[in-house]
């Protein structure tokens, strides 16, 4: 049962940046866009993606692995101040932003997303933090015990050690390119469906 649940991970860990594009394609296969739920839906990305943004400014490239989980610094600053997933709970951002700027059936596929990659991410946050409380041992079992896996505290955690890095902007618009070019082209596909269902009315 745990080598299952550990091959599970690993393969969860490894399409995670895969398992998301059904759900986009259906969002724009029969998006029902509106102009407020456009506004509304782009506002919530921006949000999302600007936790992104600032979590892999600090914690860098290594979050882009997909072979194993690892980690050379605990990272505690920036975002992981807050809460100790900031890109996870960036990305469901994201993915709630996008469904709804698309309208597309909803509530319902925005819900479904939103417990798939919840189920996703504690999969795979379940295996990182064994590793993290394997290397870093007395250091992240302070720091699990204050800061929560999804739900952002209100006041920032100081570690007992000073956070080895800092935000680094052009290391976050390297390692965040590929994302930002997705976001792109999603809004853009589901403001041209915007723009063609209003103009064959």
């Amino acid at each position: 049962m745990g080598t299952q649940r550990s091959d599970m991970q690993r393969l969860t860990f490894k399409y995670r940046s895969y398992t998301p594009i059904p759900f986009l394609i259906i969002i724009v296969v029969v998006a029902e866009p509106t102009l407020p739920s456009l506004v509304i839906g782009l506002l919530i990305v921006i949000v999302g993606e600007s936790v992104r943004f600032w979590g892999v400014s600090i914690a860098g490239s290594e979050t882009r692995t997909t072979r194993m989980v690892g980690g050379s610094h605990l990272v505690t600053s920036g975002p992981f101040a807050y809460v100790r997933n900031p890109l996870y709970v960036g990305n469901i951002m994201v993915y709630v932003g996008i469904g709804v700027m698309s309208m597309a059936l909803f509530p319902w596929l925005l819900i479904i997303a939103c417990l798939w990659f919840y189920v996703q991410y504690r999969l795979i946050v379940a295996w990182e933090e064994e590793f993290l409380l394997q290397r870093f041992g007395a250091e992240f079992a302070d720091y699990q015990k204050h800061v929560r896996r999804f739900l952002p505290r209100m006041t920032k955690y100081v570690p007992s050690a000073p956070a080895p890095r800092t935000m680094n902007a052009q290391i976050g618009l390297t390692s965040e390119r590929r994302t930002l070019q997705a976001i792109a082209l999603v809004t853009l596909m589901v403001v041209t469906v915007y723009v063609v269902q209003h103009w064959q009315l």
